[in-house]
């Protein structure tokens, strides 16, 4: 069987955690700061882990990590 080539743009911007989730940054804390709240910017700072069904795709495209 061959080897799978990693997308490496998607190996950039998840981890795969020891439990095996996948962990992301949110978005939406890149830019317009101003108008969002102290709160919500702060909440932007924490990772979020990936819903089943989200993971399952980036799952294929880092299939080593």
């Amino acid at each position: 069987m061959p080897k799978v080539k990693t997308n490496r743009a998607a190996a950039k911007r998840f981890t795969v955690t020891a439990g095996g989730k996948i962990k992301a940054k949110k978005s939406y804390a890149r830019h317009i700061l101003t108008k969002k709240s102290r709160k919500r910017k702060r909440k932007l700072r924490e990772a979020t882990y990936l819903s089943a069904s989200d993971a399952r795709a980036v799952r294929r495209l880092i299939p080593y990590k």
